[in-house]
């Protein structure tokens, strides 16, 4: 039995993530990634399951097998129907696999397990209530067990050409990628950007978000995105190529989400942080992705010039958007040397979030703050708001625009390229020493930007 079970979690691992999308078009999405962790002959550790893209849930074996197997199942229908006869018949094989892992158990237990485990975790995707209580997963803590972090940024546009001259349609004040070096002047073509995707599954990668750079300045972002369709995808831009040619491309091709960067509800606020008289452009964009019925966020990078995020938060709900998020400003790129005195204190910071939190409960729409070590913990709780943390090299990393893989897309010209993505195996990169640095980060350490203290 013990050699049976260990086979078949060498399976899991080998065969990388799993995944199905029920009701892709809505409303009701559920999208089930199953995760498994590095294999180990003696010992194991919990698989993961990434529900919307969002939620992450530790599962033990037994249920990653029942899971895997029902995925398996499901996917034989995939862009079919699934009707009464046809439920009956995946629930049947499921249990049928699991018992030829488990032949020591009855039939009808796995049958229960099973209904368990999917009514666990399809009450999670779509935000029901549920009463088991779901165990809440420290990735740092589990980082030991990974082969790949959980999402990968694709900078699929450069900030600049091989002659050093800028790309994008905005020369932001404080675009993190700008005037940062590249390893090489080389932009990788779609073919080697479709190399990198299938490194990435097969290094168990279950999320991608396209970025730059701007990536709508890609003509084939649309093929991009379809063809990474079995991950979790998401697009950020600053939303001025934003047609309604564009998003309904997108919108066939697959793209579970979409953020725009807006700075400002005020125009002339907006058109001088992004350098470009483009406001009108880019709240187009916006209202094309939501007519497309694109799952839309607005991000707004907060500074002393932009404040009044109340203002842009009323602006942004008139466009039907509910969904937003605040940061403040990365310090590198165009950042690092001015990013001092338009930094916003702490407790400005604060008290803007706070006000912007009381905004959002009150008018059905959700918020994040995503910079580390802007807020203290204790303040970010104090509103019912998540604390956020450092996850290069651990839950997020990126790929610059000529394939060099670094541990977020802060870190392109700061010494920390990793290697070439489509001349270098993955587990080089994965566990190079600068990664293994950054997940060392003790908790505390983590809840600081390392550019911010300056501890690599």
């Amino acid at each position: 039995m013990w050699l049976k079970n260990k086979i078949a979690q060498y399976k899991n691992y080998k065969y990388g993530v799993k995944h199905c999308t029920f009701n892709p078009e809505g409303p009701g999405v559920v999208r089930i990634h199953l995760v498994p962790p590095r294999f180990k002959l003696f010992g194991s550790a919990p698989h993961i399951v990434i529900l919307n893209g969002y939620y992450l849930l530790p599962i033990g074996y037994s249920w990653a097998i029942l899971l895997s197997a029902f995925i398996d199942e499901v996917n034989k229908y995939d862009g079919l129907p699934i009707d009464n006869e046809a439920e009956y018949d995946i629930f049947e094989r499921t249990v049928n696999s699991a018992h030829r892992v488990f032949p020591g158990i009855k039939k009808d237990e796995l049958e229960e397990d099973l209904d368990e485990v999917l009514r666990i975790l399809f009450a999670v995707a779509r935000q029901d209530e549920t009463d088991v209580d779901i165990e809440r997963l420290s990735i740092r803590a589990y980082a030991k067990n990974m082969t790949a972090p959980h999402r990968v940024d694709l900078m699929v546009s450069a900030m600049t050409d091989d002659k050093g001259a800028w790309k994008c349609n905005q020369k932001c004040a404080f675009c993190y990628a700008a005037g940062q070096k590249l390893a090489s002047s080389r932009e990788l073509t779609c073919e080697d950007w479709m190399k990198v995707i299938d490194k990435l599954w097969d290094a168990h990668v279950p999320m991608l978000t396209f970025t730059g750079g701007e990536p709508t300045q890609r003509e084939d972002i649309d093929v991009l995105v379809a063809y990474a369709r079995k991950f979790v995808t998401r697009l950020n831009t600053n939303g001025i190529n934003l047609t309604k040619e564009l998003t309904g491309k997108l919108k066939v091709a697959g793209l579970d989400s979409l953020q725009v960067t807006l700075y400002s509800g005020d125009e002339d606020i907006h058109n001088a942080l992004v350098g470009a008289q483009r406001f009108a452009d880019t709240v187009s964009g916006i209202k094309n992705a939501v007519a497309s019925g694109l799952d839309v966020s607005v991000n707004t990078p907060l500074c002393k010039k932009n404040s009044d995020y109340l203002k842009t938060l009323e602006f942004v709900k008139s466009l039907g958007v509910r969904f937003v998020t605040a940061s403040g400003l990365i310090c590198t790129g165009m950042a690092k040397s001015n990013h001092e005195s338009y930094d916003l204190s702490e407790n400005e910071l604060f008290e803007i979030i706070k006000g912007a939190k009381e905004f959002c409960d009150g008018n059905s729409m959700e918020i994040d703050f995503t910079s580390p070590g802007l807020i203290s913990d204790d303040k970010l709780d104090s509103i019912g708001m998540n604390t956020p943390s450092c996850g290069a090299a651990l839950s997020n990393m990126a790929i610059a625009p000529d394939g060099e893989a670094v541990p977020c897309q802060s870190w392109l010209s700061s010494g920390g390229s990793l290697g070439n993505i489509l001349t270098s195996d993955f587990s080089e990169i994965w566990n190079s020493p600068l990664c293994k640095s950054l997940r060392a980060m003790n908790d505390k350490e983590a809840l600081y930007c390392p550019f911010r203290n300056k501890k690599f």
